[in-house]
């Protein structure tokens, strides 16, 4: 007999494998995931805009590209493999507005529609990354104006 937490964790197991099944099944697999961050930071380092506010923080690009990675799998195959703390990062950041996050929104896009794994595959990573650049937008918002802020990413472009 199972205990009710065995009983839990095989169901979060169980979760965390038909996300990722669902996700390789769109063409959306470990090899998909890093492509799209490699390309997608590379576009990154030569984006005006937003190649300076990179350059300010990163020294070790391939570590950061792991942490990406890492990242994105725990988004895309729900792999609990990341931890860290994506808004304080970008809290941090003084400058940021929306016209950052609808760059960074472009050009995933752009990586996405470049790499494309399926048509249902590219939905499913932009849905994801522009709830991502909502949020954190929202978050950023929300610390600087207030409640005011908490529409902030509701005019960021959509894949």
């Amino acid at each position: 007999m199972h205990t009710a937490a065995e009983r839990s964790r095989e169901q979060v197991y169980a979760a965390r494998a038909a996300k990722r099944a669902h996700s390789v099944a769109l063409g959306v697999d470990e090899r998909f995931v890093s492509l799209m961050v490699e390309r997608f930071y590379g576009r990154i380092r030569e984006d005006e805009l937003l190649a300076p506010i990179f350059a300010e923080r990163i020294s070790d690009w391939p570590r950061h590209l792991e942490r990406m990675k890492t990242f994105w799998r725990s988004i895309l195959f729900n792999s609990g493999e990341f931890s860290g703390n994506p808004m304080l990062k970008h809290m941090a950041i003084p400058s940021l507005e929306e016209m950052h996050f609808a760059r960074w929104l472009e050009l995933f896009y752009a990586t996405l529609n470049d790499l494309e794994p399926s048509v249902e595959g590219v939905a499913l990573v932009a849905e994801k990354a522009r709830a991502i650049a909502d949020s954190l937008l929202t978050g950023i918002s929300i610390r600087r104006d207030g409640m005011s802020g908490s529409k902030a990413g509701r005019n960021l472009p959509y894949a």
